[in-house]
């Protein structure tokens, strides 16, 4: 894991239980400490960008969304890795295998289609994620009783959006028509 020497931020004693409603970044903070790791700046900053997001996005995608002077690209992939061990964030992928984070703070997985043709990330509505997590849930049990231990998943579902076909057949369209 990786630790720093920086221990200077306002959150860096913050104590929050699972049952606390806390802010988000509280609850964050608090799973680092009690890994035993320090909270810096450029952790927290990344944890707010997250938080902030609210859905899966590409480390650039991350990155960019920083203040410019609070971190530099190979740590925000050092944190998402540390993040990613202690179960802060959850990893999914594009259909190009451009790996995607998304916070965790122990509420329910969500699900997402992503469109094929202009990498929108769009979360799966409510009863179809109802439904997905139930015959996940009857798989994993089914696995555990066969004696895997551990088990997880990941789930996406990659398509062109309505939007980005419209686009497309619009675009065939006028390179077709006469001159």
């Amino acid at each position: 894991m990786i630790a720093s020497t920086q221990t200077n931020h306002p959150l860096s004693g913050v104590k929050a239980e699972a049952d606390d409603a806390a802010r988000p970044i509280e609850t964050a903070t608090a799973r680092l400490k009690s890994a035993g790791l320090r909270i810096t700046q450029p952790r927290i900053a990344i944890l707010e960008t997250l938080i902030r997001i609210g859905q899966p996005a590409s480390i650039e995608q991350i990155h960019g969304d920083l203040a410019h002077d609070s971190c530099d690209l190979v740590t925000v992939y050092r944190c998402l890795a540390v993040f990613e061990e202690l179960g802060l964030v959850r990893r999914s992928f594009f259909h190009n295998g451009t790996g995607l984070y998304e916070i965790n703070l122990g509420g329910l997985n969500r699900y997402h289609v992503i469109c094929k043709s202009t990498n929108h990330v769009e979360e799966i509505d409510a009863e179809t994620t109802a439904e997905l997590r139930e015959a996940l849930n009857r798989i994993e049990t089914i696995l555990k009783t066969r004696g895997y231990n551990e088990v997880s998943h990941v789930v996406e579902f990659f398509g062109v959006s309505p939007q980005a076909g419209r686009i497309a057949a619009a675009t065939a369209n006028a390179a077709t028509a006469p001159r």
